[in-house]
């Protein structure tokens, strides 16, 4: 008997390690598929809501928010690139070279989410492809558009 199964994935389009949760959560649902049905909503979090418009070079925010070193930020890049692809997720995060304000970027998500889950989880992804992968900025407005034809 397949078991129903919500899911409210709280997360940012600017968090590498949130598309390191979802690619995981994505795959463990895709093993136990037929044996649960799980239909996931995206919430909101802004990791950093005060952000200026023109955002704010990666390395010196890290610096500023968690006291890492030049040094350290490269390891935990790595450790996230390698993650991304034992997942299958492609991270250039030296394209990535600053944090932007995510509002828009959640104020689509929600838009996507009153089209159903499954745009919601498309236009997610092409948000975390668009920063993660292809370092786009989220807080611009022509990011955002091509994200949703991507996601439709």
């Amino acid at each position: 008997m397949e078991k129903n199964l919500t899911i409210d994935f709280v997360s940012d389009v600017s968090c590498p390690w949130c598309a390191i949760g979802l690619a995981s959560l994505q795959q463990a649902l895709a093993r136990v598929n037929g044996a649960i049905s799980a239909q996931s909503t995206f919430q909101p979090v802004e990791l950093n809501p005060n952000m200026a418009p023109e955002g704010e070079d990666t390395t010196e925010h890290l610096a500023k928010k968690y006291g890492s070193t030049p040094e350290q930020a490269a390891a935990i890049k790595e450790t996230i690139r390698a993650r991304g692809a034992e997942l299958g997720f492609t991270f250039n995060l030296d394209k990535r070279s600053r944090i932007y304000n995510t509002f828009d970027a959640h104020r689509l998500l929600h838009w996507a989410q009153m089209e159903g889950a499954d745009k919601q989880l498309a236009l997610k992804n092409a948000l975390l492809k668009a920063y993660c992968t292809d370092g786009e900025d989220p807080s611009n407005h022509a990011v955002l558009v091509r994200a949703a034809q991507a996601a439709w």
